[in-house]
């Protein structure tokens, strides 16, 4: 190899375990063939994709074979993206929300929720808190909207910060409840007390009609 090349190699090998290395800046040496950068774009994203994944697939397995397919479409559909338009974090989630929007259709098509429907519907029905389970799917169809995160201005830090770990982080109500040193009743409580203001602001007090996933 000559020494300029193997210079070059080491200089982007160096800044790519620089942590302060932006994520549009490794948009653009994934477009270059660098597998150094979509190895360091997996390691920051792949978890947040695969709690995007798994909350609309509601199944660990696809959520997981979901998570390499979304970094092969980075791999492969790197060049559309426009950093005028959105944050390549933010681009690489609405890539997933969509992708596993269109798998849980596949999937339904073939039943393969019908088991599951089956196993939730008693408890389901049961739970006195059903429009609290609508406004989550709301909230999560709403995902792709930046401006949706401006929304959370009105809540308070407790609900605030409840919310972002759960939809926006893809931590479970036990794992906030550890994070921020509280009961997972009083997580419990700002989780739904958070969700009815969203509510209001998100829908100006209707909920929106049922979508068909």
């Amino acid at each position: 190899m000559p020494a300029e090349d193997a210079e070059a190699t080491a200089v982007l090998s160096s800044s790519l375990v620089t942590p302060e290395i932006s994520d549009e800046a490794l948009m653009l040496q994934v477009c270059e063939g660098s597998r150094e950068a979509l190895a360091v774009l997996f390691r920051r994203y792949s978890r947040l994709v695969r709690a995007v994944s798994f909350r609309v697939l509601r199944d660990a397995s696809e959520a997981d074979d979901l998570v390499q397919d979304i970094f092969l479409l980075v791999h492969r559909h790197c060049k559309t993206f426009d950093r005028s338009k959105a944050p390549a974090r933010i681009w690489i989630l609405q890539m997933a929300y969509r992708r596993a929007i269109s798998q849980r259709r596949y999937l339904t098509s073939r039943h393969f929720y019908t088991r599951l429907e089956l196993d939730d519907a008693a408890s389901h029905l049961a739970d006195p808190r059903t429009n609290a389970s609508r406004i989550e799917n709301s909230i999560d169809l709403s995902f792709e909207s930046v401006g949706v995160q401006k929304v959370f201005d009105v809540l308070s830090e407790s609900q605030r910060q409840t919310l972002r770990l759960f939809f926006i982080e893809g931590y479970t109500l036990d794992e906030i409840a550890d994070k921020l040193g509280q009961s997972r009743g009083n997580v419990k409580h700002h989780y739904f007390r958070g969700l009815e203001r969203l509510r209001r602001e998100l829908f100006r007090g209707k909920l929106p009609g049922a979508r068909a996933i």
